[in-house]
């Protein structure tokens, strides 16, 4: 079956390539000509991944899943969370965004944090959500060339390296994406097996 991953983001379309399998053929916005810049305007992860999946089904009457992510810090209050992207702007640069959360917490000891991803699925206009949470803490500087956003500050409590210091297949085993996309996974292959597909 093909499904489409309403995303702009290269990083992410690899990291879900790897773990869809063969059984779906995943498409790319490029794929179906869409070069929209897709609305995220609501205030929860829940609904802009939503909005994000809606958007593509609704002009492309097309099967489609949209993500959602954000980094929750316990000692902010669970920011930048929503905003996570754009957390020290709207150029969404992620440098910029690192230093602004490793400077809000300079001299907090508290660094407790955790990723959660939202995966909203649309097939024939009706959702499913799925989600992928991982704890662990901030690090006090980065760490790590690979992953991307906030990965090279980022600790999962289950292990002793940072997301960015991580092979992409070792970091999709606990990541909070690895575990929204496997839920995912799951439940579209439930779907093929029942002939649903």
């Amino acid at each position: 079956m093909k499904l489409v991953f309403a995303t702009n983001n290269r990083h992410k379309l690899h990291e879900i390539k790897q773990l869809i399998g063969s059984s779906i053929q995943l498409l790319s916005l490029a794929d179906i000509d869409c070069n929209d810049d897709i609305p995220e305007n609501q205030e929860t992860i829940e609904g802009n991944a939503s909005e994000k999946a809606f958007y593509i089904w609704n002009k492309y009457q097309i099967n489609c899943f949209a993500d959602d992510t954000g980094l929750e810090i316990e000692a902010l209050n669970g920011e930048p969370g929503v905003y996570s992207a754009r957390y020290a702007g709207e150029e969404k640069s992620p440098e910029k965004n690192i230093e602004l959360v490793l400077q809000k917490l300079t001299k907090i000891n508290n660094r407790k944090a955790r990723f959660k991803t939202i995966i909203s699925l649309v097939i024939n206009g009706e959702e499913v959500q799925f989600e992928g949470i991982v704890d662990g803490k901030i690090l006090e500087e980065k760490h790590g060339q690979s992953g991307f956003g906030y990965d090279p500050i980022f600790q999962s409590d289950e292990s002793s390296f940072s997301f960015a210091e991580m092979p992409l297949a070792e970091k999709n085993k606990i990541s909070h994406r690895g575990r929204a996309t496997q839920k995912l996974v799951d439940y579209l292959n439930q779907l093929i097996q029942n002939e649903q597909l």
